[in-house]
C-alpha cells in the first residue's frame, strides 16, 4: 500500500492557488505556490501522521474538491478537460492549510508539533512570512477571504494542536 502524501498535498496547494490566485508575475507565482504547498505539506501531515493512516487515505480516496469548488465558487469550467486531479483534493487538509496559511501564530503552533518530522523541513514561510511572501500571496493568506474555507475544520486543527502542545510540554 502506499504511503506516500504526494498525490494529496500537489491537490490541495494546486487548488488553494486556483482559487485564490497571486498577483501576476513569475516570482509572484513561484513564492505563492511555495506556500500553499509548505501549508498543503503540513496540514496533510498533521491529518495523515501515520503510515496507515496514510494507506487508509489511498483505500478510501480523500472527499475531492466538490464542497470546496461550491463555496468558493471555483468550480471548473465545463470545457476544462483536466479536472482529475481535483479527486485528489482533500477537504479537511485544504481547511487546515487554509487556517496555517491566515494566522501565522497557529502555524508557528503546528511547526512545533512537527519538529521531528523529516518530510516538514521548517514552516518559516507560514509562521514568519516576509514582506515578498505577504505580497505574493496577498489572496492566499487574507483571513476574510480565507475564512469560509478555514472555518470548516479550525475546530478540529485547533484541538489536535492543543492537544499535542499539552502532550509535549
Amino acid at each position: 500500500m502506499p504511503t506516500d502524501l504526494t498525490p494529496v498535498i500537489a491537490a490541495c496547494a494546486r487548488w488553494l492557488l486556483n482559487a485564490y490566485p497571486p498577483p501576476p508575475g513569475a516570482l509572484n507565482t513561484a513564492l505563492a505556490e511555495a506556500q500553499a504547498r509548505q501549508a498543503a505539506t503540513a496540514a496533510a501531515h498533521l491529518r495523515y501522521p501515520t503510515a496507515m493512516d496514510v494507506q487508509l487515505l489511498h483505500l478510501l480516496a480523500p472527499s475531492g474538491s466538490g464542497r470546496l469548488d461550491w463555496l468558493t465558487g471555483s468550480e471548473p469550467q465545463p470545457d476544462d478537460a483536466d479536472t482529475a486531479w481535483r479527486t485528489w483534493v482533500d477537504e479537511t487538509v485544504v481547511s487546515w492549510a487554509a487556517c496555517l496559511l491566515a494566522d501565522p501564530a497557529l502555524a508557528a503552533r503546528a511547526h512545533q508539533t512537527q519538529v521531528g518530522n523529516p518530510d516538514i523541513t521548517g514552516l518559516r514561510r507560514l509562521s514568519e512570512p516576509g514582506t515578498h511572501d505577504r505580497d505574493a500571496a496577498v489572496l492566499l493568506r487574507h483571513p476574510d477571504l480565507l475564512e469560509g474555507v478555514a472555518a470548516l475544520h479550525r475546530t478540529q486543527l485547533t484541538e489536535l494542536l492543543d492537544t499535542d502542545n499539552a502532550t509535549a510540554a
